[in-house]
């Protein structure tokens, strides 16, 4: 890679054109539990290199803001949520959640003129999301099957990753570290045990990849040797700029990721169960909550994995010996990050070198970085803006080897209420 292209990607800062390109889309950027009722307590919240607030005021409306007062630059975290909004300790300087200083003390006249920087927000599927971009471009509400579920149908937890955005993007459009890292962990993860895709995972460590445009994204079909004259298929969607679409592994619910910046070097990693036709169990639940699976277990306040890299990630010899664990290190989420992050906050993509079972990597790299360019060059619509693109779904099947899978995958993977879900 040649070092403007790495730029091109990893930055995503005010001006940049890869934050140029994410701000044309609606963001995640909190659980709504975080701030679940009127007046409570704000909460800081840093997207693409902006440090923002996210608060609910009297009427249950959820906001983002600017984190610092117009006066002195005061951080409002430390402020008062109370009458429809948010009014600054130090001087009493007060906001509404579109930003409007509405309250000045000291010269009540000069309130009309300040304004802080406010955005947009949508609730939906138990996330705030927030649109940081061009108010005339602002695009529908987010349409991806998750975020319109019931929400005893999906479980939402969000983590904080401590390395560039890229680097948890490409770890999950990977499938072939799955036969390696999670090899073990699949035997007694509680939604990953029992699934007979489990062994095909196991036996062939270098799939193949064919890799599709979709209009919004890649679709990402990786064939490994099933049984006999057949092929073990899993479908990945990625849908720009950072959500993932994981097969589900047998009868266990489905997976998504999204990895958004929060500067260039942390993000926030954004982990999905559901069931698109039934809701999710208490035992499912449960292991969820619990951090089993793609979610982990975080520090109360700061989101940060309990096993981080001052730790060594709680790394396990001795069961990386008896094969407890492939890495060493214990559960499928925690696997992904302590790989990632030990690339450094910013991989050095100049000095990798990369082989044929990459090639997702390298066509995601692409299609991003045409679309960043596209959108500075001539304001192209980018892909996956529109809500209609975004009803996919991920899948697995095992497929005769003689039968094209081009047959097989574009209905199939279609989000619709009509259609079952594949899996292996």
């Amino acid at each position: 890679m040649q070092p403007e292209m790495q730029e091109l990607l990893v930055r995503t800062g005010p001006g940049t054109p890869m934050g140029e390109l994410m701000r044309r889309y609606w963001i995640p950027a909190l659980l709504s539990r975080e701030i679940a009722d009127p007046d409570c307590p704000p909460i800081r919240v840093k997207l693409l290199g902006e440090r923002l607030l996210a608060l609910r005021d009297s009427n249950g409306r959820a906001g983002i803001i600017g984190e610092f007062c117009a006066h002195r630059g005061t951080s409002l975290f430390f402020g008062r949520n109370e009458e429809c909004g948010i009014r600054c300790s130090y001087h009493g300087w007060k906001y509404d959640l579109d930003g409007n200083c509405i309250d000045l003390p000291q010269q009540p006249s000069y309130a009309p003129e300040i304004k802080l920087t406010a955005y947009p927000c949508v609730e939906q599927g138990g996330v705030v999301w927030v649109y940081m971009g061009p108010p005339a471009r602002r695009p529908e509400p987010p349409a991806l099957e998750w975020s319109l579920l019931p929400d005893t149908h999906a479980y939402v937890s969000r983590r904080w990753q401590e390395c560039n955005w890229m680097q948890a993007l490409e770890g999950a459009i990977d499938s072939s570290h799955v036969s390696f890292v999670h090899r073990y962990e699949m035997d007694f993860d509680p939604m990953h045990d029992t699934a007979a895709g489990r062994k095909y995972l196991k036996a062939d460590p270098s799939p193949i990849f064919d890799v599709r445009q979709s209009d919004a994204g890649l679709t990402i079909l990786t064939r490994r040797n099933g049984d006999a004259d057949t092929y073990y298929w899993r479908i990945t969607q990625f849908i720009m700029p950072w959500y993932t679409f994981i097969p589900p592994f047998g009868d266990h619910a489905l997976g998504a990721h999204a990895f958004v910046p929060m500067d260039d070097e942390n993000c926030w990693t954004w982990n999905i169960n559901y069931y698109a036709d039934k809701p999710l169990d208490e035992v499912q639940l449960k292991a969820m909550k619990d951090g089993k699976g793609i979610h982990g277990q975080v520090l109360s306040g700061t989101l940060r994995a309990v096993a981080n890299r001052d730790n060594d990630y709680l790394i396990d010899r001795a069961g990386q010996k008896d094969r407890r664990s492939f890495s060493g290190v214990i559960g499928f989420a925690i696997q992904d990050s302590s790989l990632q992050e030990s690339m450094g906050p910013i991989q050095d993509r100049t000095q990798e070198h990369l082989v044929p079972t990459d090639r997702a990597i390298v066509v995601a790299r692409n299609r991003l970085a045409d679309a960043a360019r596209a959108l500075r060059e001539s304001q192209a619509e980018p892909p996956g803006v529109r809500a209609d693109d975004q009803r996919l779904r991920a899948g697995s099947t095992l497929l005769g080897r003689d039968r094209p899978i081009e047959q097989w995958y574009r209905d199939a993977l279609a989000a619709r209420p009509d259609n079952p879900i594949y899996t292996v």
